[in-house]
């Protein structure tokens, strides 16, 4: 909601006294310009105060963990999550703490709720340099675990929906271990993301020891319970993976950017950028198996569009564009899947 007359003036005539408004681009001016008029809109229009407490402090959080977050943008991240009463000893912290190694071998980062449990398996895995921590503050735990504390990629987050939004936008792969309320939590909000397109196509891996029945049980009442049922479609399990070992575990998430690189909408067009462009015979068969969700037209080849040309966004990489429905992500994803078969000869 935006303001009007002589008052949205006064807003975005404050953008004008900000010392660095003239390093920004001119979307990122209007962006900026339209959060000062938010802003003025909140302040006219809201009289109590806690709602104003809210909206500033979830304002600074996200400012914070951005801040924090910027400069790692093009390293590759994975977000674990797994419950904090794990410990040391158990094989499930074993098998967390083995697969952030390894993939922090492989130059990925891991993202952790900071805590203890599962939080500081991942954390000691990865080792202090390639992790970051976002903690959520409550009044009778603890707080960041000892291998993350005053790091300075460690954020202290309020509210859990600022801290959820960080721990999945920064994210490019997701490992759940078993826990409580607040793993499952986590896990059907991650996948209600992927499912409504709110979150950007990743892989999410469900992690047990081997012998395990922690994930194979849960797996079992979504396909008996859910999918049966017509709650959830066949194709929407396809946006996880059950594993119980390290080798199934990054087979999965380096598998699923084995091509496939990232995706973004350009208007009414899903652009997605390749690490390898498909044969022709190669594209021909996805516009034989996706034709479905296709709206209009066919997916074909692009050079970049011209939004991507005015961000730099991976110029270096081809990529190809289809008119989405918007509607079956499940099936998106197993486009992604069939892409990254791709050899391109």
């Amino acid at each position: 909601m935006s303001a009007s007359g002589s008052d949205a003036e006064v807003w975005r005539s404050l953008l004008d006294q900000v010392p660095s408004a003239k390093e920004l681009t001119s979307s990122q001016a209007t962006i900026v310009r339209s959060l000062l008029e938010t802003v003025g809109v909140l302040a006219r229009r809201s009289s109590h105060t806690l709602d104003l407490k809210i909206a500033d402090a979830a304002l600074a959080e996200m400012a914070e963990a951005f801040s924090i977050f910027g400069p790692y943008r093009e390293a590759r991240k994975i977000t674990m999550f797994g419950s904090a009463r794990t410990q040391a000893d158990d094989p499930v912290y074993v098998l967390a703490r083995d697969l952030a190694e390894r993939l922090a071998d492989d130059g990925w980062m891991v993202v952790t709720g900071a805590g203890p449990g599962i939080m500081q398996a991942g954390t000691e895995g990865a080792g202090r340099e390639r992790s970051f921590g976002v903690n959520i503050k409550l009044p009778m735990e603890q707080g960041a675990n000892p291998i993350i504390a005053e790091d300075s990629k460690l954020v202290e987050m309020r509210y859990f929906f600022t801290r959820k939004l960080i721990l999945v936008k920064e994210s490019d792969a997701y490992a759940i271990l078993p826990g409580g309320f607040g793993t499952l939590d986590e896990a059907f909000e991650l996948l209600t993301l992927l499912q409504t397109g709110k979150a950007q196509p990743a892989p999410v891996i469900l992690v047990e020891t081997p012998g395990g029945s922690y994930w194979h049980r849960w797996q079992e009442f979504i396909d008996a319970e859910a999918i049966s049922a017509g709650y959830v479609s066949h194709e929407d399990a396809d946006f996880y993976s059950v594993v119980n070992t390290v080798d199934e575990a990054v087979d999965v998430i380096e598998g699923f950017y084995r091509v496939y690189h990232s995706s973004r909408m350009v208007g009414d067009l899903l652009v997605m950028r390749l690490k390898l462009a498909p044969s022709a015979a190669e594209l021909e068969d996805l516009n034989l198996r996706f034709a479905d969700i296709v709206v209009e037209g066919r997916i074909r080849s692009v050079e970049p569009l011209a939004p991507e040309v005015a961000g730099e966004d991976h110029l270096d990489l081809p990529r190809i564009a289809l008119r989405f429905n918007r509607l079956h992500y499940g099936r998106l994803r197993q486009l992604i899947d069939a892409l990254n078969r791709c050899t391109g000869s």
